[in-house]
């Protein structure tokens, strides 16, 4: 995952991706992580997953390509750490993909992420 200030990358993260990682998401359901660019858009200090950051999927471009195969685009995907059960994994969590379709760092990456980056930021995802 890149994360970038105006049009260079600021960091680069190594991520656990949703259960089917490979290809982009389709609709709601299908376990996996929107591939590309979108922008942080909101955060959440009182998440289940220590933190998380929400992003902007689905833009215009998924809502089409949902509306044109007639299913749900899906959204609610965020950039998060570990939930506090399993915090002691950091690094190794990334191991597998086990989210349901979110972009999961370890908790101190969240942690860093959170302080860094304002709302709007421009976030690249890439399997």
């Amino acid at each position: 995952m890149y994360l970038y200030q105006g049009d260079k990358v600021l960091k680069t993260y190594k991520i656990a991706l949703g259960g089917k990682p490979v290809g982009p998401k389709t609709q709601q359901g299908d376990h996996k992580t929107p591939e590309g660019i979108y922008k942080i858009d909101a955060k959440n200090s009182k998440s289940l997953y220590h933190l998380s950051l929400h992003i902007s999927y689905p833009n215009e471009q998924d809502r089409a390509r949902a509306r044109k195969r007639g299913v749900n685009p899906g959204g609610d995907i965020m950039i998060h750490g570990l939930p506090d059960a399993y915090a002691y994994l950091g690094v190794l969590h990334r191991q597998y993909d086990w989210t349901e379709g979110c972009i999961a760092v370890t908790n101190a990456e969240i942690e860093e992420i959170w302080k860094l980056v304002p709302v709007g930021t421009s976030v690249e995802i890439n399997p």
